[in-house]
């Protein structure tokens, strides 16, 4: 994929973010070729309201290990990390880390592991809940203590599941919680923008943002205008979780990036698709 560095150009071209964390980094990218950012942000990610569970976990993680680890997020690791160190004991976790077998899904965790000098031990492909019980389907789980850090508050059962029916001891954790990023009457005002035509891209890179435009949607009783202002949008998706539920939602999906699903990875390849998209129509009358 070309570089967003190689005189490409969105001049002109409007992209709705709905991301937290690093929107000013995301939103700076886009601005530098010449797009108009329309920034709503719509989830933010904060520690979990009982933090008493964090730390039982952590205690058995620092204690007694786990035979095995699958590590769903790089950030629930890395606030897993933090609340170690706070509670004075992040050493004998790392320790922990280094003797459990690593299941890491997507590049993030992975990134997390490498900066503390640790490496996955099974990569998971595709980066999905069911990329990590394909990947687990022929390995041997009976009888092994194995810690799951969840996505979110999502308690994933499916995963849970499995691993219970392969005969583990799971013991499962969820480091961090979404709150609402903006207020609803800001959430209407993107979706009355997507319906007027006003964005040519939105994109999207978690799951729990879909989900929260969704929510706003049916509370102010825009769902059709959702749907009609998606349809005349190209929408970017970060992954393939992403993907899924906007799928399951009825929305089309645009962009995609390949490889990485990381936010560099994402930016280009909405430059990419815009760039194509305006070469095409140069190239049809029609479309002019």
């Amino acid at each position: 994929m070309a570089s967003t560095q190689e005189g490409q150009s969105l001049a002109g071209v409007s992209v709705a973010l709905p991301e937290t964390r690093e929107l000013d980094r995301m939103a700076g990218i886009l601005e530098s070729l010449g797009a108009t950012i329309w920034r709503c942000p719509l989830v933010a990610i904060v520690d979990t309201p009982d933090l008493g569970p964090v730390d039982a976990w952590l205690a058995e993680l620092a204690q007694v290990g786990f035979d095995d680890l699958i590590v769903l997020t790089g950030e629930g690791l890395r606030r897993l990390l933090a609340r170690a160190q706070t509670l004075g004991f992040g050493d004998a976790v790392l320790t922990a880390l280094g003797k459990a077998r690593k299941i890491t899904r997507g590049g993030k965790p992975a990134r997390v592991l490498h900066a503390c000098g640790l490496l996955p031990d099974m990569a998971v492909q595709p980066p999905t809940t069911e990329g990590v019980i394909a990947t687990l389907e022929s390995v041997g789980l009976r009888g092994r203590r194995v810690g799951v850090q969840l996505y979110g508050t999502d308690p994933n059962e499916r995963l849970v599941s499995f691993l219970t029916g392969r005969g583990a001891v799971v013991r499962a954790v969820a480091p961090y919680a979404y709150a609402p990023a903006s207020h609803a009457g800001k959430v209407e005002e993107l979706i009355r923008a997507l319906a007027a035509g006003s964005i040519d891209v939105i994109a999207f890179t978690s799951a729990s943002q879909v989900e929260r435009l969704w929510q706003i949607s049916h509370e102010r009783g825009a769902e059709a205008e959702l749907h009609a202002g998606l349809e005349r949008t190209r929408v970017a998706a970060m992954g393939p979780i992403v993907q899924e539920c906007l799928l399951a939602h009825g929305a089309r999906v645009d962009i995609v990036p390949q490889g990485h699903f990381v936010m560099k990875r994402l930016t280009d390849a909405i430059v990419l698709a815009m760039t194509t998209a305006r070469i095409s129509s140069a190239d049809d009358p029609a479309k002019k």
